[in-house]
């Protein structure tokens, strides 16, 4: 009997009990570019997941994710009360018309219409007369352009269902349609994925992201989350988050873009070995070496600049004999040299930096040397921001080129912009790297080459 009871309860779902008196979380999802994926490291990421896990943080609770391949699965789980709310770039207008009850704004997106960047682009909805557009159900760009049919009455579109924003940014790519809609948040991560689009104009509306949850939330649920966002948004929390997954991802120009995927297939195959052995001795992800080797050289081993710096990695002479390298031109060496000072500069940094910060403030001393890279985290502090964290010592690097701060310079003028931009077109190359490059594990690479090795040939 009571198995079937358990059945029965099964089949018509539980309210999950609050939060409050069980300390777990749960959170629909869907999986996002800038929601929640499971990162290179096999941790989950995202915007809105690292929010809600410092939410959870400050509340003493767990976080259980529950992933939805659509919205419609998403809101059916809120409905029946499974999940506590729903994360997954939900617009505050399409999470009301669905009669659910919307948490603080995180933040507000334009809403881009994205056209090749090989034709003319239009300029306005009026141009989009006649062009064949596409947007995806749910999005809540419907509204929008139901709204803009009044003064605009030739716009026509197609509404496609379980389609991702990936998937549909392909299709504009393939030639399916003229143009298509998706807001900035779903856009940004993925632009250097697709360099052959681009942004035409954007609606007049923009959209506010929220969190959905059910009508019979808890009133202490709501309260917290309100809470928690408004401080976050004060302490300085939400724009480190925001930052992590926003805040370099217009940094590259479309030809930079074009130039990194034209140049891999010849170039990166013959150093993948190098750059692999230099992460099996350095713990450092090799396509980030990879992406470092493509900003300072465009993986040319022979580079030379003017002021010396020389080879695949771009080393100094002084660096290149404190790390070993007898030859700075022979690409191996090179490579196993960067990749060692790249993780001499993160242990250099205080223990208290965190990932992913201590890996883009690294990557800045990499170009400017450490000893700038402390004046710059300085500026930081004296400007009110915290030293530790990049989006702060980020914005303090471009005056290390000024005298605003001289009092607190202690290693005197640097070109910081040139370490901050050096910085950031590596996270833009990685992100593109780790898209298109399988990630690499010595211990499965090893036994695979010794099993090759031992089959009769």
């Amino acid at each position: 009997m009571s198995l079937l009871l358990a059945g029965v309860l099964s089949a018509c779902g539980v309210s999950v009990p609050p939060a409050e008196s069980t300390g777990e979380l749960v959170v629909g999802t869907r999986n996002y570019p800038a929601t929640y994926y499971i990162a290179p490291d096999g941790e989950a990421a995202g915007y809105e997941h690292d929010v809600l896990r410092a939410f959870a943080e400050s509340q003493q609770w767990s976080v259980r994710w529950l992933e939805k391949d659509d919205p419609a699965s998403l809101f059916d789980a809120l409905d029946r009360r499974e999940i506590h709310l729903a994360a997954a770039a939900l617009p505050k207008a399409v999470v009301r018309d669905r009669h659910f009850i919307a948490g603080p704004v995180l933040f507000e997106t334009p809403v881009h219409v994205i056209v090749p960047a090989d034709r003319s682009a239009p300029r306005s909805l009026r141009e989009l007369k006649g062009k064949r557009l596409a947007l995806i159900a749910g999005s809540g760009h419907t509204p929008m352009l139901a709204r803009l049919k009044r003064k605009h009455p030739g716009l026509v579109w197609a509404t496609l269902e379980n389609v991702w924003p990936e998937e549909l940014l392909a299709r504009l790519q393939a030639g399916d349609y003229d143009a298509v809609i998706v807001n900035g948040m779903v856009y940004d991560p993925m632009r250097n994925l697709y360099p052959d689009l681009r942004v035409a104009f954007d609606l007049p509306e923009a959209q506010k992201i929220v969190w959905a949850m059910h009508p019979l939330s808890s009133q202490a649920l709501r309260t917290r989350l309100a809470r928690f966002i408004e401080g976050a948004r004060h302490d300085g929390t939400l724009a480190r988050i925001h930052e992590r997954y926003f805040g370099h991802v217009k940094q590259l120009e479309r030809s930079d873009v074009l130039g990194i995927l034209e140049r891999r297939p010849q170039r990166l195959p013959p150093l993948r070995r190098h750059f692999q052995e230099a992460q099996t001795l350095s713990g450092i992800d090799w396509r980030l070496l990879a992406a470092i080797g493509y900003q300072e050289s465009q993986w040319n081993p022979y580079a030379t600049s003017p002021t010396g710096v020389r080879g695949l990695m771009m080393l100094t002479g002084e660096t290149a004999d404190r790390m070993g390298v007898s030859n700075r031109l022979d690409a191996r060496q090179s490579i196993l040299g960067g990749a060692r000072y790249l993780a001499t500069l993160k242990d250099s940094l205080p223990t208290r930096i965190v990932e992913p910060d201590r890996t883009w403030i690294a990557l800045a001393a990499y170009n400017v040397g450490l000893g700038h890279l402390e004046d710059a985290r300085r500026i930081a502090q004296a400007r009110g921001g915290d030293p530790d964290s990049w989006v702060d010592v980020k914005a303090a690097l471009p005056y290390l080129s000024r005298g605003t701060y001289g009092r607190v310079v202690k290693y005197g003028y640097a070109r910081g912009y040139e370490a901050l931009g050096l910085a950031e077109n590596i996270r833009n190359y990685y992100d593109i790297l780790l898209r298109l490059e399988p990630e690499y594990d010595p211990l499965i690479n090893l036994g695979q080459r010794e099993s090759r090795a031992d089959s009769p040939g």
